[in-house]
């Protein structure tokens, strides 16, 4: 009896997400995954039946949030079958992800809206709509010199009204006859440089588009 009770209460230290939960509360998205990461090593080598319990969806999220497409298709693979199939969340969680693989770019925003997040992942899934619409304009911005607003508010997630207003106020011209939007370039921030395969991907994927 002592000795179940050890295990028991090992497991329960070993299964602690206070880290994961204050990260969270505080917004600290960029570390979300990284703590999953840890947390889930650990709780493994100590040899913890840690799967029915383990908080994959924001698991998942985190790596989302963190841009690393790569890790995020590893650890859905380790999932168990019954989690992929039978867990909403973590299928909604997928979804997204799975639409950047792919670079369905419109198709982001459709699965981040498509599903009713629960309160725990609900900031998180904001956090990365507003910067991957970020991401996205600075893409825009550094390919092109004119597109049009239907293609804008497709890249932006946001009606073709929104998505004027939106780039009017960070300096674009509209030209209403043409539906054409001419952007106004930014000095480019040495910090910040954008991947060329990115730049690439998106001129191709408008090209698919308008072709």
């Amino acid at each position: 009896m002592l000795h179940s009770n050890k295990i028991q209460r090992a497991n329960k230290a070993a299964m602690d997400f206070s880290l994961l939960s204050e990260a969270l509360t505080s917004k600290s998205y960029d570390k979300v995954a990284d703590i999953c990461d840890k947390h889930m090593l650990q709780v493994a080598a100590e040899g913890v039946a840690f799967q029915d319990d383990w908080p994959y969806a924001i698991h998942l999220l985190g790596h989302i949030y963190a841009g690393d497409i790569n890790s995020m298709r590893f650890l859905w693979k380790s999932m168990p079958a019954t989690l992929k199939e039978g867990n909403p969340e973590v299928i909604a969680a997928w979804k997204i992800g799975q639409k950047l693989w792919m670079r369905d770019y419109g198709g982001v925003y459709e699965a981040i809206r498509g599903y009713d997040w629960s309160q725990e992942a609900q900031g998180l899934v904001a956090a990365f709509s507003d910067l991957y619409t970020k991401n996205m304009f600075q893409l825009l911005q550094s390919a092109y010199s004119t597109i049009s607003i239907q293609d804008t508010a497709l890249f932006l997630g946001m009606s073709e009204d929104d998505a004027t207003t939106f780039v009017q106020q960070q300096g674009w011209a509209v030209d209403p006859a043409s539906q054409m939007l001419t952007v106004k370039k930014q000095p480019i921030v040495t910090e910040q440089k954008l991947d060329a395969s990115k730049l690439q991907n998106l001129t191709e994927y408008v090209f698919h588009l308008e072709h």
